[in-house]
C-alpha cells in the first residue's frame, strides 16, 4: 500500500486537545504560528492501529487490561527483526512513558547526592530527572568538528568519572542532534562505564527512526557486561505517532535491576497498561512495518527539502541531515542574535514555533530544533515565512550598517 497521500493530507488537529496545535498560546503566547516544535508527527496513526482500536471499541468492554503473551511477543519479534537483538518476554517492564521511566530509574538506582552524567546538548527532561530528585548533574558535552558533526568526548568523560557517579543517561539515537552512535563509540563508552560499574539508562525511543546506511545498536546488545548494567527505554510512540497511548516498554535483562525497577513502579501505582495502549502497541509492532518505512522516506525527503532550501535561500542558517529522528538541529549563530531575541524573531516575524536550543543546555545556544514530520505543503509554507522574515531582517541590517557608516 502506498501511504504517500496520507502523509500529504494530514488530519485537522486544532480542536482535538493537541499539545502541539491547541496549546500554542500556553507555550508561546500566540496562536497565529505554524507549530514545528514538540516531537509529534502530524500524520494519522497507521491504519492497522486504528482498526485494532476500532475493533476493541466495538467490543464495548474497556475494563482492566494486562500485558498478554501476544503483546510481549510482538515486542520480542520487533527487536529481533528490526535490530537483531534477541530479548526475552520477562525482560519487559511497562511504564506510561520514557520520561517517567527515567524518573523511576534515577529513584531506583541512585541516592540523593549521587552523580548522574548526561551528554549535552540533550533532550530537556534529562536535566529535570536528575536535579528534580536531588542528584548531582554532571555534564559530558558532545564535541563538534570543523564540519559541525558531533561525537562523544570520552577524554572529558574520563576526567569526571569517580566513585560517586552511579548512572549515565544515554540518548541513543541522540535528540536533538540526530546522531546514531556507532558500535565503536558505544563500546568505548561501555568500557569506561564498566570500569566504574556505572548503570547506563539508554533512551532509545528514536531507535526505529534511523536512516540507511546507519543502524541502531541497542546498548544492552553490546556485551554481557552492558546487558547486566543497562536499562533500555523503548516505546512505539515516536515510531508510529501514538504518544497519546502512554505506553512504553522498558527492557531490563538483569533480574535484580528489573525487580528493583518494577518495585518502584508499583510503589507509585502506575504499572497497569491502558487498554488502547496495549491494543495499539501490539498492532503497530505486528502490522505496521511498511507504514514506518514509507514514513521514514517521507520525513527524510522533508529534511532534504529544508536543507536545500536553507542552502539556496537562507545562508545565514546551517543544518546537517541527521542520521535518525525527524528533528533538525538548525545552527542560527550567523544571525548573531541573543537567544531570547532569536526565539522572539522566529515567533514574531517568521510566525513559526520551533524548540529553543537553549532548552537543551548551554551548548544549544544559537540553535533551534525543527520538527519536519508534517505535510510538505505545511513545511513549504513555514519555510516561505522564514525566508521572508530573514529577507526583511537583512534589509534592516543593511540600513543600520549604512546609517552607521554615514555617522562616521
Amino acid at each position: 500500500m502506498d501511504y504517500t497521500s496520507t502523509f500529504d493530507h494530514t488530519p485537522e488537529r486544532i480542536g482535538t486537545g493537541s499539545e502541539k496545535w491547541d496549546a500554542l498560546h500556553k507555550h508561546f503566547g500566540k496562536e497565529d504560528i505554524i507549530p514545528l516544535w514538540i516531537a509529534d508527527m502530524d500524520f494519522a496513526a497507521p491504519l492497522p492501529v486504528q482498526e485494532a482500536i476500532r475493533q476493541r471499541i466495538e467490543h464495548g468492554v474497556l475494563g482492566y487490561t494486562f500485558r498478554t503473551d501476544e503483546y510481549h511477543q510482538s515486542i520480542v519479534n520487533w527487536m529481533e527483526r528490526k535490530h537483531q537483538w534477541t530479548i526475552e518476554n520477562d525482560w519487559i517492564v511497562f511504564t506510561p512513558g520514557v520520561v517517567s521511566a527515567l524518573n523511576f530509574a534515577v529513584q531506583t538506582y541512585t541516592e540523593p547526592g549521587d552523580k548522574v552524567i548526561i551528554q549535552t546538548p540533550v533532550y530537556p527532561p534529562f536535566y529535570n530527572v536528575v536535579k528534580g530528585h536531588g542528584r548531582e548533574l554532571v555534564e559530558n558535552p558532545l564535541m563538534q568538528d570543523q564540519y559541525g558533526d558531533y561525537r562523544m568526548d570520552l577524554e572529558q568523560l574520563e576526567t569526571v568519572l569517580d566513585e560517586q557517579v552511579k548512572m549515565l543517561i544515554l540518548c541513543n539515537p541522540h535528540n536533538p542532534i540526530g546522531r546514531v552512535w556507532t558500535r565503536t563509540e558505544l563500546e568505548q563508552l561501555e568500557h569506561l562505564c564498566a570500569k566504574w560499574n556505572i548503570i547506563v539508562v539508554s533512551d532509545e525511543i528514536h531507535g526505529d527512526l534511523v536512516y540507511a546506511p546507519h543502524a541502531h545498536i541497542p546498548y544492552a546488545s553490546l556485551s554481557e557486561s552492558a546487558m547486566n548494567r543497562s536499562i533500555i527505554c523503548t516505546a512505539p510512540s515516536k515510531t508510529f505517532n501514538i504518544a497519546g497511548m502512554n505506553t512504553s516498554n522498558i527492557i531490563i535483562p538483569n533480574e535484580q535491576l528489573r525487580n528493583a525497577f518494577a518495585l518502584k513502579i508499583n510503589q507509585f501505582g502506575v504499572g497497569q497498561i491502558n487498554t488502547f495502549g496495549a491494543v495499539a502497541t501490539q498492532a503497530a509492532y505486528t502490522y505496521c512495518e511498511e507504514w514506518l518505512e514509507q514514513c521514514k522516506v517521507y520525513t527524510y525527503r522533508n529534511m532534504e527539502y529544508v536543507q536545500q532550501y536553507i542552502a539556496t535561500h537562507i545562508p545565514e542558517l546551517a543544518v546537517r541531515l541527521p542520521e535518525a529522528t525527524y528533528l533538525l538541529w538548525i545552527d542560527c549563530s550567523k544571525l548573531r542574535m541573543e537567544q531570547l531575541d532569536l526565539v522572539s524573531f522566529l515567533l514574531d516575524h517568521a510566525k513559526i514555533a520551533l524548540n529553543d536550543g537553549n532548552a537543551f543546555g548551554i551548548t544549544g545556544q544559537g540553535y533551534m530544533r525543527m520538527n519536519i514530520a508534517c505535510s510538505r505543503s505545511l513545511l513549504e509554507k513555514a519555510m516561505e515565512r522564514l525566508h521572508h522574515a530573514i529577507k526583511t531582517w537583512r534589509a534592516t541590517q543593511a540600513v543600520t550598517t549604512t546609517s552607521h557608516m554615514n555617522n562616521e
